[in-house]
């Protein structure tokens, strides 16, 4: 991806749509009356600097995101956004759920069934508006 002429945040915008979808602008726009700067810093430095490097691919990237904030044990709404992006970049119900139960090695059972549980919201969610 050549980079150059892309400023951070036009770059983490358009990361943030290829990869968050509606659920990643809807973060940002509930921060616009509260903290503007901080959304801009969302799109700026994750999507614009670290989803954007080359070395990982977004579905690596999405593994990784959602075993971190499942193992974090505090972040339900960050982890289903991210288990929708997840999907949007290609990953299966099965892969999801499978690095959601390794956390319960790492990060001890109630943050993976706390995690098992954000998923089928995401998945039950997901299916109904496909129906």
């Amino acid at each position: 991806m050549d980079i150059s002429n892309e400023s951070r945040f036009e770059r983490g915008k358009r990361a943030l749509a290829e990869i968050d979808g509606e659920g990643g602008q809807r973060v940002v726009d509930s921060l616009a009356d509260i903290a503007p700067d901080f959304a801009r810093y969302i799109i700026e430095f994750p999507f614009g600097d670290i989803y954007s490097r080359p070395g990982l691919d977004l579905r690596s990237r999405e593994i990784a995101t959602i075993a971190a904030l499942t193992a974090l044990g505090n972040a339900a709404p960050q982890l289903k956004v991210h288990i929708q992006a997840g999907i949007n970049v290609g990953l299966s119900r099965d892969e999801i759920v499978e690095t959601i139960m390794q956390m319960a090695v790492y990060a001890g059972f109630p943050a993976a069934l706390d995690g098992l549980f954000a998923a089928k919201e995401v998945f039950h969610g997901e299916h109904s508006l496909a129906a």
